[in-house]
């Protein structure tokens, strides 16, 4: 079980928004290159970064504090989303030395993109399905699609996406624990990797997501809660590798 912290940039600086409302964040950072330093230094294997400007607008906002972490961190894979909507922003990130670029907004829009793009940079792109009541949001959770979750996750998945990152949008930001029965049924309707997202708040979340790795939830993503302290991040990789292993014996 990958943890991976986020990072999502507003204005240039590093914040948390409560169920995706920009009205509503938390500033924790002004500098978001200490905070990928922080959570490196702390033994992330993988970094999640979301431009919340480019979700809102529709393109590359924050790419420049983007490209800043990633040259420094050139061995951590990183995933970044928020406002890629063509192939030149793909290219840009990729050059840069992002691993993964999440598509959200425009994959829910123009699935005939994702096909494409899973053709010119395949291993290299992941969706971001933010789920509310089974239904995908979309435009930085503003709108809810009339799309299903789980039909639109198997298409994808035969345009050879490297993974979906399922958001539960009325969890995410609140502190309110992850909810595991969602995205194990999710899950086990896929047969790639699904990242969980939104809600983990302790160890105990960890220890949830961990018994359920086998149904296909590999890694998670942990936002406010590392960063107001609840969860430390090294503490709670120690312990989702020492079950991952014991699960394996």
């Amino acid at each position: 079980m990958l943890l991976i912290p986020a990072i999502d940039l507003k204005d240039g600086k590093c914040v948390r928004l409560k169920q995706g409302r920009m009205d509503d964040d938390t500033v924790y950072s002004d500098d978001p290159l200490a905070v990928a330093s922080r959570w490196v230094e702390a033994g992330a294997r993988r970094l999640h970064i979301v431009d919340l400007d480019g979700a809102a607008t529709g393109r590359p906002a924050n790419s420049g504090a983007i490209h800043a972490i990633a040259e420094r961190f050139p061995d951590v894979p990183i995933q970044v989303g928020g406002g890629i909507r063509d192939e030149d922003s793909i290219q840009e990130y990729l050059d840069a030395g992002v691993r993964y670029v999440i598509l959200g907004t425009k994959a829910v829009t123009a699935p005939h993109f994702v096909s494409d793009v899973c053709l010119e940079f395949p291993g290299h792109i992941i969706i971001g399905l933010d789920v509310r009541e089974g239904k995908v949001a979309i435009e930085g959770w503003s709108k809810l699609s009339r799309h299903d979750a789980v039909d639109l996750a198997q298409h994808f998945e035969q345009d050879g996406v490297a993974a979906i990152v399922f958001t539960d949008i009325t969890r995410d930001g609140m502190m309110d624990g992850l909810n595991i029965e969602a995205t194990v049924a999710f899950a086990q309707e896929l047969s790639i990797p699904v990242i969980a997202s939104g809600g983990i708040t302790n160890l105990d979340d960890i220890r949830a997501l961990c018994a359920v790795e086998s149904e296909g939830v590999t890694a998670a993503i942990t936002g406010r809660a590392i960063y107001e302290g609840m969860l430390d991040l090294g503490e709670a990789q120690t312990l989702a590798d020492k079950l991952s292993e014991s699960g394996n014996e």
